[in-house]
């Protein structure tokens, strides 16, 4: 049986030690999980960088409740650290 499941792309950097999901912070507060997002993910004006280890599958979990598949476009550097580190830790 095939599925009219509906597919979204983001964006998803990392460096040798972590990675994040790049997604707006609209997104986080329409799909009400805004409030279940740690401060171990980072923010950069309207844009919500989550963090892989617990933040992304929160988002992830509630995007497969809408009926919603998540693809990764990966953006990764081997040789320095991730300019997202430097961002402001996220605040709902």
């Amino acid at each position: 049986m095939k599925t009219n499941m509906k597919t979204k792309t983001y964006s998803f950097y990392a460096d040798t030690g972590h990675g994040w999901l790049k997604v707006s912070r609209m997104e986080l507060i329409k799909l009400g999980i805004i409030d279940k997002i740690s401060s171990y993910s980072y923010q950069r004006k309207d844009s919500v960088y989550l963090e892989e280890d617990c933040d992304l599958s929160v988002f992830y979990d509630a995007m497969r409740d809408k009926g919603i598949q998540v693809k990764f476009r990966e953006f990764t550097t081997e040789t320095k650290r991730s300019k997202i580190r430097s961002y402001d830790c996220f605040v709902p």
